[in-house]
């Protein structure tokens, strides 16, 4: 058996690899949360991590009496993951991530594990599980009878699919997954470059050291939300009467809240008239941009909804108001926890949407699929659809990316990404609009959304 300082020993002889497992975890994981971690050694992932209250589980008590003294702000408990349950280690509250940082391959009982993880769940827990890659098996077992590896017990050298079929098995739906670290020690130039940049690429992916997953409770309870649709609206005057005429209840409870944006016509006024004399079973609210740009209105009004779902209806009601009680019923099931509407299943008009524009919405929908590692057909369908709570966290953690996205389209997908939600994509019939012209200036702003794909793969991907 390995002695705490010969762990510790070990994990300063291979620190470059411990290195690029820290930042990955910390692009998976946001700090002040409620992390249980499986297998924690020392203690220092966990740490890395600075979770508002973290739970470490450590089988040699010699090691978690090192981590206990190396991080006494976390509790480090020495008890057995395949016997453990949510009484015999005193935390009765549910975790927001649970971490099995290369755990599995040493457990007896992989999938029993699993299973007894759910105990310590709520339906929103994030799952992240890390295991070496299978090809590398001759070179760590020529590591570790040469001294540069932590000797281990007997190891079952799992692949991805049979990670996934035990995740399925123990009811973990993953969410996405991928590879990194193909060199594990520092070599000057070229380290950084293999890690950060080749490691990335596709099929160089699949000879990384470190496989990764994010999966989340498979049993989700169904709800009742209440839900706002914010309607972002420039110089669409006739569009609002036929936005509230078409509009189904949604939940529990339907709030609208208009947002005008600059208009050269009457558009406020006629928000202003329509909800004066509206007296249906919705509640209506209007307020008017101070800022510019269409993730301008969205935020303000997001920031003003009071609906547990929130929900974005384009004015130009391209997308039908019609279609938006299928979104609502994918949050309420459990099914999505970020939903995207999308325009290209169904067949269009060249009116609606021009082949170029097309052209250019699936190079975006490739491009977004490789980098948030869920697939996606339409990115920019102006429909999106968030819990408030989510957004709320995704506003708290807007400056990882910075405020770069005029749209929001990109800003919405990119959060939901770092936060490990769900997406899923509604399929819409997408029509041609009726009142007015767009405001889209296409090439300036195609220019703009490659230039934030560009940027989003340094932090979603190409992480330093």
């Amino acid at each position: 058996m390995t002695t705490s300082s010969q762990q510790i020993q070990f994990r300063q002889r291979n620190r470059t690899y411990y290195a690029d497992l820290e930042r990955l975890h910390q692009l998976l994981v946001p700090p002040g949360l409620r992390v249980l971690e499986v297998g924690c050694g020392t203690g220092d992932l966990l740490a890395h991590l600075q979770p508002a209250h973290g739970v470490g589980i450590e089988l040699d008590p010699e090691v978690a009496a090192v981590a206990r003294e190396r991080h006494p702000e976390l509790r480090i408990l020495a008890t057995n993951a395949e016997t453990m349950t949510p009484q015999s280690i005193g935390e009765t509250q549910p975790f927001d991530v649970i971490l099995l940082p290369n755990t599995l391959n040493t457990l007896q009982d992989v999938q029993g594990v699993l299973e007894r993880l759910e105990a310590f769940c709520h339906p929103r827990t994030r799952l992240v599980v890390s295991f070496h890659n299978w090809l590398w098996q001759p070179l760590l077992k020529t590591a570790e009878r040469l001294g540069q590896r932590q000797p281990q017990p007997p190891e079952s050298w799992l692949t991805p699919n049979d990670v996934r079929n035990l995740l399925d098995l123990a009811s973990w739906e993953v969410l996405k997954e991928g590879q990194r670290c193909l060199i594990p020690r520092q070599i000057p130039l070229l380290t950084p470059l293999a890690n950060r940049w080749l490691s990335q690429l596709p099929l160089i992916d699949n000879l990384g050291l470190t496989h990764w997953m994010v999966a989340r409770p498979a049993r989700q309870q169904r709800q009742n939300p209440s839900v706002s649709v914010v309607i972002p609206a420039r110089n669409e005057a006739g569009n609002i009467v036929p936005a509230i005429e078409r509009l189904p209840e949604l939940g529990r409870f339907t709030e609208v809240i208009f947002v005008e944006g600059h208009s050269s016509d009457n558009t406020w006024e006629e928000i202003e008239r329509v909800c004066e004399t509206y007296q249906g079973p919705m509640s209506l609210k209007k307020f008017r941009q101070t800022g510019k740009g269409k993730a301008d209105a969205v935020w303000l009004g997001f920031d003003q909804a009071e609906g547990d779902v929130l929900m974005i209806l384009d004015a130009d009601l391209t997308v039908r108001p019609e279609d938006l009680p299928r979104f609502a019923q994918a949050m309420a099931d459990g099914r999505g926890e970020f939903v995207n509407g999308c325009r290209l299943v169904y067949p269009r008009s060249w009116e609606a949407m021009p082949p170029l524009n097309t052209a250019a919405n699936r190079f975006f929908a490739a491009a977004f699929s490789w980098l948030l590692r869920q697939r996606l057909k339409d990115t920019l369908c102006g429909t999106k659809v968030i819990w408030k709570d989510d957004y709320e966290r995704l506003k708290a953690g807007r400056s990882y990316f910075g405020d770069f996205d005029p749209f929001g389209d990109f800003d919405l997908l990119f959060g939901a990404s770092k936060l490990n939600l769900k997406i899923v994509e509604v399929p819409v019939r997408y029509q041609e609009r009726s009142y007015g012209s767009s405001n889209i200036a296409h090439v300036k702003e195609g220019l703009i959304l490659g230039q934030m794909c560009v940027y989003a793969a340094r932090k979603l991907r190409f992480i330093p």
